[in-house]
């Protein structure tokens, strides 16, 4: 469970008025109490400007520790799940040709030093029919009832897919049971990816294939997967 709390904070402000830093050799303008805050200080025999320089932003990290420069803030872990696009339609099948479409998600979690990534559902079922799941990792056989996924490019049987799209500061990976291009597999409960680490967002594309055969009945096959993701500490 996450709590979210929300603060107000009134204030009322009564009327300060204070003068430049100076003396006879020399004045400050726009001083602001804070690191590398002075515009300028600047007399006739001198100019100064401010030297604190840019403080750098973003993520650095080696396999034992992770700096986030910037801002202050909060340590408490959090962790974010993004369906982009949650319904999929395979349209008709037919035994001379692979039937595939794609899902999307994105994840982003934040100090919780990772997460990984879990498929549950049953395959695409119709009246007790179902299109077996790929329970080994293989490629596209047309003709031949296979049900799998992956979450990477694809070629063949057509180009599909995409790989993890880690942005900015994104370290999300493709299990290597669903990483391999134009390989497909489906076992329910399995980790299909994960990151090692506290991460930025990452944009998961979830490939599906179908093949069915010749004598797979017709009808409308339905399936429902949901989606675990789990912080790791």
């Amino acid at each position: 469970m996450i709590l979210f709390v929300a603060y107000c904070v009134s204030c009322v402000a009564t009327n300060t008025y204070a003068d430049s830093s100076k003396s006879t050799n020399f004045t400050i303008d726009e001083s602001v109490v804070g690191v590398g805050s002075m515009n300028i200080g600047s007399s006739a025999n001198y100019q100064a400007v401010n030297s604190t320089g840019n403080i750098a932003i973003g993520n650095s990290a080696s396999g034992n520790y992770q700096v986030e420069a910037g801002a202050t803030t909060t340590p408490d872990p959090a962790l974010s799940f993004i369906v982009n696009n949650g319904n999929i339609n395979f349209g008709s099948f037919t035994p001379s040709a692979a039937t595939v479409t794609t899902a999307t998600f994105s994840v982003i979690n934040y100090t919780s030093f990772g997460y990984v990534v879990q498929i549950v559902g049953n395959p695409p079922d119709n009246n007790g029919h179902t299109i077996p799941a790929m329970a080994t990792t293989d490629s596209s056989h047309i003709g031949t009832e296979q049900f799998g996924i992956n979450l990477v490019a694809n070629t063949l049987p057509v180009s599909v897919g995409a790989n993890p799209d880690n942005g900015s500061f994104g370290f999300g990976v493709a299990d290597a049971n669903y990483g391999t291009s134009n390989q497909y597999r489906y076992v329910s409960g399995e980790t299909i990816a994960s990151a090692p680490k506290s991460s930025g967002r990452t944009d998961y594309t979830i490939s599906y294939l179908i093949n069915v055969a010749g004598l797979t009945p017709g009808g409308q096959y339905s399936s429902n997967q949901t989606i675990i993701i789990t912080g790791t500490y």
